[in-house]
């Protein structure tokens, strides 16, 4: 989109205040009462916190809420391919990415509004966020946390309809706390008094704090595992809480943790009041997609590089929580149908390339380590061969995702080809960064 005018808007914010996250509610308070107060005139909104599977349960949700006829709004960060993804504008039959300039002049009456005065770009984009939802009608409106919760900036809303925390395990450690006791306080930051929280299955540990955290605050909270549950039989998804079973289809997001996301969205909606149908709930199951999580591309530009039969899968997980729940849905892949497992990583500088890459010894084959063209704070590739040979499994570096790819198909066609083994899979993976790469340069960025 080298014509947008909002990114064109973005470019020119970029230039005055920083791109990162400080931790702060003042300044984005501040900016909103000068817009007039956007944040507080929103439809329900279900507010979703947490380290893994949040942006999974608002796809999961919206799903559901639009197969009920319902018009939603979501909020999900950060993009993978163009800024207007963050913002899909509810409208009959599904809601959509809001359009160029629709965007562009919001984001230049907030910049107008604030007038300079000093805020992270992350904050003017969430300003963006209240400002359209605001100001276009909707039913629902789904919002997901950006970092952490206490002091996110979306955290400015005084009483969402639910507060929803999905598995919280290590990640964001510098900003959030080298425990998970203290990242868990940061994400039950956005249980508010009174409003109905909804926490997915957590370790034990993670749990305690979270419902320390809701007693505190006289918060109603259900928590999977306890007070409502799932378990699949005869190929079903069974949901259950204290109002009843559903036998429902299987999310259509593959991994066992999606069934974990699939229930917390769906209690997400039952305790947060939301009256969807049975049917409504079946085919949201049937329906539901989030790009970029283990998804698989199976056209594009990117797929034309590789040897004919070959896979190709794309996911953003980027702690080690993630890495766990990927490998174990590569190994169950495995179980099915055996290909040589190839990895092509990249990871920024904050994140734990040993946790992540631990789940994939003995698993991956090789690892092609690329640059992230998208970011400028992702590790040499240099430094992540060195990191994965050190776990024990075979890895050298690439300059770009084509090259990598380029790379994979030369080496089997040469000596893998002949032998009559099946060709490889090959999951692109280690950062939403280099995830949004490969899905624009595949020429499928996301609709």
């Amino acid at each position: 989109m080298a014509d947008s005018k909002a990114l064109a808007v973005i470019d020119e914010l970029l230039k005055i205040h920083p791109k990162g996250f400080d931790l702060s509610l003042g300044r984005i308070s501040g900016l909103l009462e000068k817009l007039g107060n956007p944040q507080d005139q929103l439809p329900p909104v279900i507010h979703v916190a947490g380290t893994n599977g949040k942006g999974s349960t608002i796809a999961i949700c919206r799903a559901i809420l639009e197969a009920d006829g319902k018009l939603v709004h979501i909020h999900t960060s950060p993009h993978l391919v163009n800024y207007h993804e963050r913002y899909r504008i509810g409208a009959e039959g599904g809601s959509r990415i809001v359009d160029d300039d629709v965007l562009a002049d919001a984001l230049n009456r907030i910049a107008k509004a604030n007038d300079g005065t000093p805020i992270t770009v992350f904050e003017i984009l969430t300003a963006a966020t209240f400002l359209l939802f605001c100001e276009h009608p909707a039913d629902v409106a789904l919002i997901e946390v950006g970092m952490g919760g206490r002091f996110d900036a979306t955290n400015v809303m005084k009483k969402p309809q639910v507060s929803v925390i999905t598995p919280v395990t290590l990640d964001h450690e510098k900003f959030l706390g080298r425990k998970v006791e203290d990242i868990a306080a940061e994400k039950a930051g956005i249980i508010k008094p009174a409003v109905q929280v909804v926490v997915a299955q957590q370790s034990d540990e993670t749990r305690a704090v979270l419902e320390d955290k809701a007693r505190e605050a006289g918060a109603p909270i259900a928590i999977g595992g306890q007070d409502f549950g799932h378990y699949v039989e005869n190929g079903r998804f069974i949901y259950q809480d204290e109002n009843g079973l559903l036998d429902l289809p299987l999310p259509t997001l593959v991994g066992d943790h999606q069934l974990i996301n699939a229930a917390t969205a769906i209690a997400a909606l039952r305790y947060g009041g939301f009256d969807v149908s049975s049917d409504a709930t079946e085919n949201g199951m049937k329906n539901v997609s989030w790009p970029g999580r283990l998804q698989q591309l199976k056209s594009g530009a990117l797929l034309k590089l590789l040897p004919n039969d070959a896979e190709l899968w794309i996911d953003g997980g980027h702690n080690p929580g993630a890495g766990t729940v990927i490998s174990k849905f590569i190994q169950q892949l495995q179980s099915r149908v055996e290909r040589p497992l190839i990895l092509i990583f990249g990871q920024l500088t904050t994140k734990d390339p040993v946790g992540y890459l631990k789940a994939f010894s003995g698993l991956a084959s090789h690892i092609y380590t690329v640059p992230i063209t998208s970011s400028e704070a992702g590790y040499l590739p240099q430094e992540l061969t060195e990191i994965a040979m050190s776990l024990g499994i075979e890895a050298s570096s690439c300059g770009s995702l084509k090259a990598a790819l380029k790379k994979i198909n030369d080496n089997w066609t040469s000596e893998s080809g002949p032998t009559g083994k099946a060709a490889p899979r090959v999951l692109v993976c280690g950062t939403l960064y280099l995830v949004g790469d490969a899905l624009a340069q595949n020429e499928t960025p996301p609709q």
